[in-house]
């Protein structure tokens, strides 16, 4: 599939799986194939940033989401994350939590992806193929992103 995207469509790609690796993400997903969208320098991306939507916004949303989404579940669950961390640096110490480990970390080698991000992916592709166009370009990924398009969810 991917011999028929454009270079910057390819390098979406990439530099998707490297935000997936930033993040210590086991999988790609479409949030990591719009923030490589949004760092590329396209026209895709800066249409995208003139109404608001900024590599830099999407990335601190994605943070706050997983992070406070994380704390609070485990915090209704009368889990005491700060307690917890003290008790794994006590016994394996400081910074424990901290240091890259197994499944954890910049995982190297090919990081699979996501269900939505293969539908993301292949929907670019049958847009680029329905408007004529040679490849699939950065262009059809925010309309493949949205799923709506044509009814997917």
């Amino acid at each position: 599939m991917f011999e028929r995207f454009t270079t910057d469509a390819r390098q979406t790609v990439v530099r998707a799986q490297e935000e997936a690796r930033r993040l210590h993400h086991g999988r790609v997903g479409t949030e990591h194939l719009l923030l490589a969208l949004l760092a590329l320098e396209t026209p895709t991306a800066a249409v995208l940033d003139r109404h608001g939507l900024t590599r830099d916004s999407v990335a601190e949303t994605i943070a706050g989401y997983v992070g406070d989404l994380d704390a609070d579940a485990l915090t209704t669950l009368g889990i005491d994350l700060d307690a917890v961390r003290s008790s794994v640096e006590a016994a394996f110490g400081p910074g424990a939590l901290d240091a890259a480990g197994p499944g954890r970390g910049a995982r190297s080698g090919h990081i699979p992806f996501t269900p939505r991000a293969k539908k993301v992916l292949e929907l670019s592709l049958r847009e680029a193929i329905a408007l004529k166009a040679k490849a699939s370009p950065t262009g059809t990924s925010p309309w493949a992103c949205s799923g709506r398009a044509r009814g997917w969810r």
